[in-house]
């Protein structure tokens, strides 16, 4: 049965997140005005022109598509995000920035086709799990296709690097897993294979073991590999309870490295306070389990887990990137969805919002 219209709530959120993360990226984009007024205009461009212009586009064509579109074509989308990705590697194509290849460079246009395949990703698991079914308990349909993917994105991810990105896919592949009825002795399983994988990566990795040190003790190196850390709980502790005011962050100037992007949460922080703070939290917390609800009450098991595996990796990155700012997490450098700078990031997960408002249209077979 076909609703008339999409869910009235969850768009409220999504809307509100929207407006907060317009208003709080103006913000701290004045921050790096002062510095570079090319690269201010540049960010703008990137973040309201390509960023919401193309993905404002992209997400009211999802809501008119139906969704079986996307398990029709989910290998393809999957095979040329994994390709996309790899083309990094490509010599004039692929952009290296502080060390770590992660773009494509087509000109004036740059983006990170690594966004596309966290979407790809989700997409083709979702559309394998909805046709094993019931077989997924049997590992060589359930666990060996899942490691065989992560195997090959790690491939692609580990060489740029980029483990953050790698490590939300884990996540919420896992949780996808789980929710398609997979053992609960199976999903510990992954866990610790994947926290031993991590643990590795850690051990031989010099950037990684750099972030851990600083996690375990943020004043180790306040002019060095602490300095991000060290001026993000600064900005925030200098909020108060109610902040300084919209457009009045200090640390925004000169302090906070890429306030529009990374740290753009400690902005947050400063400008509108602990209340400002707990807002963006709640507000992420409503998305994921009005989400959630949704994918309950889809019509399929390939619509319920795309959903799922959507409202999951959009809120984990959100509060991977809330935790590492505030020092609960190692600094990860995933950007704030719908707020902090990253305009691939921003019209994917417009894109992927448009999918979740078309399929809250319907209700659940019965």
């Amino acid at each position: 049965m076909r609703e008339k219209k999409v869910d009235k709530f969850f768009l409220t959120v999504f809307l509100l997140l929207v407006f907060i993360g317009v208003a709080m990226f103006i913000s701290a984009s004045l921050g790096i005005l002062q510095r570079s007024e090319s690269t201010f205009t540049s960010v703008l461009v990137s973040q309201l022109l390509f960023g919401f212009g193309f993905g404002l586009a992209g997400m009211y064509l999802a809501m008119k598509v139906d969704y079986k579109f996307w398990r029709n074509y989910s290998f393809y989308i999957f095979l040329g995000s994994i390709l996309l990705t790899a083309a990094v590697f490509i010599p004039h194509l692929g952009w290296t920035h502080l060390g770590a290849t992660r773009w494509i460079s087509l000109g004036p246009l740059r983006f990170q086709p690594v966004e596309i395949l966290k979407f790809g990703f989700i997409i083709y698991f979702a559309a394998w799990l909805s046709w094993v079914k019931n077989k997924v308990q049997d590992f060589k349909f359930g666990i060996l296709p899942f490691g065989v993917m992560l195997a090959i994105i790690a491939v692609v991810l580990f060489r740029q690097p980029d483990t953050k990105s790698f490590i939300l896919i884990a996540i919420t592949g896992i949780c996808m897993l789980f929710m398609s009825g997979v053992s609960i002795k199976y999903i510990s399983l992954i866990g610790t294979l994947a926290v031993l994988v991590l643990a590795s990566l850690v051990f031989f990795t010099p950037y990684l073991q750099e972030r851990v040190k600083t996690f375990l003790d943020p004043s180790s190196d306040p002019r060095g590999s602490s300095y991000q850390i060290q001026q993000s709980l600064i900005a925030i502790g200098s909020g108060g309870v109610f902040g300084r005011g919209y457009g009045q962050s200090i640390q925004k100037f000169g302090y906070l490295p890429e306030p529009q992007g990374d740290s753009i949460f400690a902005v947050i922080g400063e400008e509108l306070g602990f209340v400002g703070g707990v807002t963006i939290i709640i507000l992420f917390l409503l998305f994921v389990l009005r989400g959630l609800k949704i994918a309950n009450n889809s019509p399929d098991l390939f619509s319920r887990l795309l959903v799922s595996g959507i409202v999951i990796l959009i809120t984990a990155q959100s509060f991977m990137n809330i935790a590492s700012t505030t020092g609960v997490f190692p600094l990860t450098g995933v950007p704030l969805p719908f707020v902090s700078h990253g305009g691939t990031s921003l019209m994917i997960d417009l894109i992927a919002v448009g999918i979740i408002l078309q399929i809250s249209k319907f209700k659940q077979k019965t």
